[in-house]
């Protein structure tokens, strides 16, 4: 699939909120339960590299980063986020838009970039450890589904290139 990828807009709000959604129903995307609004997001995610992948006129993907402190001294350091619509999964979507956040990042002046996935969600861990990712650890029950579940996290880095 032929994505090409540009800012995220506001108009495009409603296809990202829908590509969250699959995200969370499929239990190996996030510990959120639901999307958020359009508020929330906003707040939430920085607005340097929000990111989003069209083939044709159609939202197939999107990313962002959050902040992995908001202390001054990791403004550098960012965590991704990387949803790709059911589909459009499998099909090089993830890696036009994670390569294409690191590139952006790197323009903003971001050092580090981390992500944290459950170990359950291969295709994730392969498309970041493609991208120049290294896994740095795994913790085990960080944090609990909406349901009581435990869950465990793999943690993975990239720095940039000196």
């Amino acid at each position: 699939m032929t994505a090409r990828v540009e800012p995220m807009r506001p108009g495009a709000w409603s296809a990202v909120e829908a590509i969250f959604a699959e995200g969370i129903a499929t239990g190996n995307a996030t510990f959120e339960p639901q999307t958020p609004d359009w508020d929330g997001f906003d707040h939430r995610f920085l607005p340097q590299c929000r990111l989003v992948a069209r083939a044709g006129n159609d939202v197939v993907g999107w990313a962002a980063l959050t902040p992995y402190s908001r202390r001054l001294v990791y403004k550098g350091a960012a965590e991704v986020s990387v949803y790709v619509a059911s589909s459009a999964r499998g099909r090089g979507v993830g890696k036009v838009l994670l390569n294409a956040l690191i590139a952006c990042s790197e323009a903003e002046g971001f050092w580090t970039l981390q992500a944290g996935i459950f170990p359950e969600n291969a295709a994730s861990l392969a498309l970041h450890h493609a991208c120049g990712f290294r896994i740095v650890g795994e913790r085990q029950k960080i944090g609990r589904m909406p349901d009581g579940t435990w869950r465990d996290v793999v943690l993975m880095e990239r720095r940039a290139a000196p």
